[in-house]
C-alpha cells in the first residue's frame, strides 16, 4: 500500500478544509413572536431585507419583534366554480337544466356516475 493512503479516515464524510482565514458575512438575529407564545430566532445577513412576518412551526404568522403589522393587501377575492358558472348562465337557466337532468335520470335514460 502506498504511503499516501489515508488510513483511518472516512473519505468524503469529513472536509479536509479548515475555517482558518475565512471571513464570515456579518449577521444579525431577527426575533419573531408568534401569537401562540412561540419565539423564533433566525440569522440574517446584515445586507438582507428582513421580512416583517414569518410562518411559525404551528402554522400561525409570527411578527418581527418591535415591528408594526403590515397592512393586508387589497385584491380581488378568488373566483369560485360557482362564480364562473354564474358568468355563463343565470340561476333560472341552471334550475331548468337541473330539472331536465333529474327527469332523464328518473326515467332511466341516464346512468348515475360514480
Amino acid at each position: 500500500m502506498s504511503n499516501r493512503s489515508l488510513r483511518g479516515m472516512r473519505i468524503g464524510s469529513h472536509s479536509m478544509e479548515t475555517e482558518d482565514g475565512v471571513d464570515f458575512a456579518p449577521r444579525l438575529q431577527a426575533h419573531y413572536d408568534c401569537p401562540n407564545g412561540h419565539t423564533i430566532i433566525l440569522p440574517f445577513s446584515v445586507e438582507a431585507d428582513v421580512p416583517v412576518t414569518w410562518e411559525c412551526r404551528c402554522g400561525e404568522e409570527a411578527l418581527l419583534r418591535d415591528a408594526a403589522k403590515p397592512e393586508p393587501k387589497g385584491g380581488k377575492p378568488p373566483r369560485t366554480h360557482w362564480d364562473m358558472l354564474l358568468e355563463r348562465r343565470t340561476v333560472k337557466e341552471l334550475e331548468e337544466l337541473l330539472d331536465e337532468r333529474l327527469d332523464l335520470l328518473r326515467a332511466g335514460k341516464l346512468r348515475r356516475s360514480a
